[in-house]
Parts: C-alpha cells; structure tokens; sequence
C-alpha cells in the first residue's frame, strides 16, 4: 500500500462535500414541508 494518488486527495473530499451540501439542501426543504404542514394543521 502506496501512498494516495493526488487524485485521491481531490476526489475524495470533493465527494464528501457535494454529499453534505446535497444532504443540507434535501434537509432544509423537508423541514419547510413539515413546518408548512405543522402551519395549515394549527389553521384548522
């Protein structure tokens, strides 16, 4: 076992990053449906 490939040290955390901003993103319009759905509940 080498060390990694300057590939491997982009790639990886590049990854990781577009992971967590696509995670952040579907987690911030699940929360607005519920608080949205908590909303029109309390309306009724």
């Amino acid at each position: 076992m080498g060390l990694p490939t300057p590939e491997h040290v982009i790639f990886i955390p590049g990854v990781l990053l577009i992971g967590m901003v696509l995670g952040y993103i579907m987690g911030q319009r699940a929360a607005r449906a519920e608080a949205e759905r908590l909303r029109d509940r309390a309306k009724k």
